[in-house]
């Protein structure tokens, strides 16, 4: 590996970072992460001297997100249904401190959360409140002075706070109550799950009209779990499921997969006071495929016409 491929491998990691957490979508951020390392390879090539290429690569992904996120509002208000970030399974093992400080900013709650921001507030709140970086920095970056830069950071952090997810419960806790939550969806449970819910949880699907999905937002503990045991009534005809559970975008979750193999969802919980507020469920397989094999879901569904 040459000194330049080294370099770039290392700028990578950060360069995703931010332009997943801006895009919400892996094979988004990843096209912004390959057309930034493309132009500073060229820029590279041509003897220009770069006194940061990490400064560098960061201000041309933060950019050219800014850009794909405005023409991606156009698309997704078109989308079928309810639209969720794309689901990333993270390793909280390969490196516990940058886990623990990134964590919550990486979850699917918080996503949705900055949905509610402009791009340029997004990427201004998302370099200062995530990536630590100082106001005359982040101004070059997306072109404003320091002060309107400020100005986008407050009110993208008011709008924050409103909805910011609540994640008090402790890992021991959330681990716990995680594990108590699938063994209840996977027993078609509804009782126990009643007891694990908040009493004002939300149950979210995407499916992206690619398959089948809760249109709407479902609130409210009862509703939740007896949608929830439908689910796992409706798989048991097609014979049953599989349920791994994996650490989704910093949070508990997991995949789950037809039997002997082939994804069907991605599921992650939001949890706090010692209960889940929140399950959100994605199927849509556009969202899933860099995450392994997928499940024939229609197919499936047709075997489990038959069999009913």
């Amino acid at each position: 590996m040459s000194a330049d491929e080294r370099l770039y491998e290392e700028l990578r990691p950060r360069a995703f970072a931010i332009a997943y957490r801006m895009l919400g979508s892996v094979a988004e951020a990843e096209d912004v992460v390959q057309e930034g390392l493309l132009r500073l390879h060229a820029r590279l090539e041509a003897g220009e001297q770069i006194e940061s290429p990490a400064a560098y690569l960061a201000t041309v992904v933060t950019r050219l997100a800014i850009d794909e996120l405005r023409s991606a509002r156009a698309r997704r208000e078109t989308y079928v249904g309810e639209w969720l970030p794309e689901p990333i399974v993270t390793d909280p093992e390969s490196d516990p401190a940058a886990h623990a400080e990134l964590a919550d900013s990486l979850s699917l709650a918080f996503l949705v959360v900055l949905e509610s921001l402009t791009p340029e507030q997004r990427a201004v709140f998302l370099l200062r409140e995530v990536f630590d970086y100082e106001y005359d920095r982040i101004a070059a970056i997306v072109g404003r002075s320091e002060g309107a830069s400020r100005q986008l950071a407050t009110r993208a952090r008011r709008r924050v706070e409103e909805g910011e997810p609540r994640f008090e419960t402790s890992p021991e806790q959330r681990e716990r109550l995680a594990s108590q939550f699938f063994a209840a969806v996977e027993d078609g449970d509804v009782k126990s799950l009643e007891r694990l819910l908040a009493a004002d949880v939300e149950l979210h699907g995407d499916g992206g009209g690619k398959a089948p999905a809760i249109a709407r937002p479902i609130v409210g503990r009862t509703r939740a779990a007896r949608t929830l045991v439908a689910w796992s009534k409706a798989a048991a005809r097609f014979g049953g499921f599989e349920i791994e559970r994996v650490t989704v975008n910093g949070q508990p979750g997991a995949r789950v997969s037809a039997p002997g193999g082939g994804l069907i969802s991605v599921m992650a919980l939001e949890l706090g006071d010692g209960q889940v507020l929140a399950v959100r469920s994605i199927v849509n397989p556009e969202k899933l495929g860099h995450l392994g094999p997928l499940a024939d879901i229609r197919g499936l569904l047709a075997r489990g016409g038959e069999r009913g």
